[in-house]
């Protein structure tokens, strides 16, 4: 990407002799030989259309081998010479289909008392496993194919895992994938890790990314645990809608839910519930103590950790509410307060421009996250609100193309406005549009970018397929605005400069 233009900165062969039909037509001779010599010959034709008759097969609808296989020998149970006993059910099977599960292979080729007996007993220790998908797992071993339906995925899974059939349970993670919803991400989640399945995990942590803020929905946040949302909170790939504060509002609402999960009620209520219910706890116990310091409270600490509050004490007005809320213990703001006042104090004498040089590292841990949702196509241009360093960051939809600008004299501005010549940012935007149950229909990124902007400079930061866009569409961004710092106590030589420029 650049700079836009003035407006953004940036022979004829005759017929072969084949087969005895030639020397017919060559001993009866052919009144089409009477014709000219480049006139077609019916004979011919017709010739060729019988042979094309010939060579094309005839369907008759058999009953297949597979079929029969699984009629007459799993469904009828004939010639079986096995009889294998769970949950109070009997199947008469055949040992030379067993074998095919690694279970019943080790079961029947060792020195197993099980190996010479005709029935069996197997005890099924697993709650996840019912008669139905056991019926499902031994019927795979007398088909080709077998029908998975997502809601039976689970069960089915875990039967296949305990008798080793890895085709079974690769198809059943391919199902899983296939069909994550709000309904049945945690469901899934929590299977793939109880059978190992990192790849459906994976899959299920993504669309969590993607979702839990674009599309919030009251049941998934009952659901999801404090393990599962702790790694969401500290990802940078979280899809955040607006800034960081609407982190923090998400997480209030969860925590709500999972304290009250009879809760049911409409989501536009939800928030004013929640500080209803905080209000009214902290007056009834006459509570000072911040909440995560109680004991009920405490459990929650791990995921409210990851907020980043220097994003959230940028704002006045969500900074008030922290304080308000009385959430969050004194010593975790006081540290974040005093950090962000250093921060200050290098861009504005420090000259500290922003960062110059890539740090994916520091990048994916304290990047501001921040998003906005385009429900039709248009012409768009919004800041997000805070106080950034004096970066004015104006960022423009149009024509299919997204531009940020370094905003100083050109636009009013609320805050305090930097007039160095060059400011440098780190910064990573996404585009994605999702379907009606959350999956990505379509996704842009930019990758980890490193930016720097004169003043009232503008930059094309993605030119968008038309063919490509999907509405509503919903932009999400990560920006650093300052270099990585380690703030030190000063030498005797700062002390020392400080005292004179205080004389």
């Amino acid at each position: 990407m650049g700079n836009l233009g003035s407006r953004f900165q940036s022979p004829s062969q005759g017929p072969e002799e084949v087969l005895d039909g030639a020397s017919i037509s060559r001993k009866h001779g052919c009144e089409c030989k009477k014709r000219k010599r480049n006139a077609p010959c019916d004979c011919e034709s017709e010739q060729e259309e019988d042979e094309a008759v010939l060579d094309t097969p005839r369907r008759k609808k058999l009953k297949s081998t597979s079929r029969y296989i699984y009629q007459t020998l799993f469904l009828n149970g004939e010639n079986s010479d096995i009889r294998i006993c769970a949950l109070g059910q009997e199947w008469n099977l055949h040992k030379v289909y067993l074998c095919q599960s690694g279970y019943f292979s080790s079961m029947f080729s060792g020195s197993w008392k099980e190996s010479n007996m005709m029935e069996i007993n197997l005890e099924i220790p697993d709650q996840n496993i019912d008669t139905e998908a056991l019926q499902v797992v031994f019927g795979s071993l007398y088909r080709d194919d077998v029908l998975i339906k997502p809601s039976r995925v689970v069960s089915i899974l875990a039967a296949a895992c305990m008798l080793q059939l890895d085709g079974l349970i690769q198809q059943c993670g391919e199902t899983m994938k296939e069909n994550i919803s709000a309904k049945t991400v945690c469901g899934y989640y929590a299977c793939a890790s109880i059978y190992g399945l990192d790849s459906v995990m994976k899959k299920c942590l993504e669309w969590l990314l993607n979702n839990l803020m674009t599309h919030q929905n009251v049941d998934l946040m009952k659901e999801l645990g404090t393990e599962v949302m702790e790694q969401l909170i500290q990802s940078s790939d979280l899809f955040v809608m607006q800034v960081e504060m609407d982190v923090y509002t998400a997480l209030k609402k969860w925590m709500f839910l999972q304290l009250n999960p009879s809760w049911d009620g409409p989501i536009k209520q939800l928030l004013a519930d929640a500080d209803a219910w905080l209000c009214k706890r902290r007056t009834d116990l006459c509570e000072k103590k911040p909440f995560l310091n109680t004991e009920e409270g405490s459990s929650f600490r791990s995921v409210f950790k990851h907020i980043r509050l220097q994003y959230i004490i940028n704002d006045l007005a969500s900074a008030r509410i922290l304080e308000r809320d009385n959430i969050l213990p004194p010593d975790w703001l006081t540290s974040v307060y005093k950090n962000q006042w250093f921060a200050m104090l290098r861009t504005e004498f420090d000259n500290d421009n922003g960062p110059h040089e890539a740090n994916k590292e520091e990048f994916e841990l304290s990047s501001l996250r921040c998003g906005r949702k385009l429900t039709k196509d248009g012409d768009y241009c919004w800041r997000w609100t805070g106080f950034n360093f004096g970066f004015d960051l104006l960022v423009t939809y149009t024509n299919r193309f997204i531009v940020f600008k370094r905003n100083t004299l050109s636009q009013p501005c609320g805050g305090a406005v930097s007039l160095q010549p060059r400011r440098h940012l780190a910064y990573r935007l996404r585009l994605a549009s999702f379907d009606s149950r959350g999956k990505l229909v379509c996704s842009r990124s930019t990758g980890y970018q490193l930016l720097t902007l004169e003043k009232d400079q503008e930059y094309v930061v993605m030119n968008l397929d038309s063919r490509l866009l999907s509405f509503p569409l919903y932009v999400c961004c990560n920006f650093l605005y300052t270099s990585p710092h380690s703030d030190h106590r000063p030498d005797s030589s700062e002390q020392e400069s400080a005292t004179q420029n205080v004389s």
